[in-house]
């Protein structure tokens, strides 16, 4: 069994962005399709600002968010501090403050996570 932590830092600024939330749905995509590994997807920091764009449904991101949506959760802090705290209680996903209002990444770390960032 794999337990993955995938973080999608990646602000919605930029090709570059893009490329990595991207590639982080598409890496959190093959963890959940794999039964026996424990998965859990992060928006923190710049990449909060994702998830009033993944809960659209005209989104060409929104079928395969929706793949993993339900091992989502996000950064209670950083969705206030880049605006879409609005947008993130709308969606009903968790929010992670565990630590001075952020995830606890230590916390994942002690539960044998492996931290994987985009």
């Amino acid at each position: 069994m794999t337990k993955a932590a995938i973080i999608i830092l990646a602000g919605t600024d930029g090709h570059e962005n893009l490329g990595r939330l991207a590639n982080g749905l598409e890496a959190a995509k093959e963890f959940a399709e794999n039964d026996e590994d424990e998965l859990q997807l992060i928006f923190d920091g710049a990449g909060t600002q994702w998830v009033p764009e993944l809960e659209d449904e005209d989104s060409d991101y929104h079928e395969l968010y929706q793949t993993v949506r339900d091992d989502t959760a996000v950064c209670d802090y950083c969705s206030g501090a880049f605006g879409v705290e609005d947008a993130v209680a709308d969606s009903g996903l968790v929010t992670l403050d565990d630590h001075d209002g952020h995830p606890s990444i230590r916390s994942l770390v002690d539960d044998d996570y492996e931290i994987i960032t985009f």
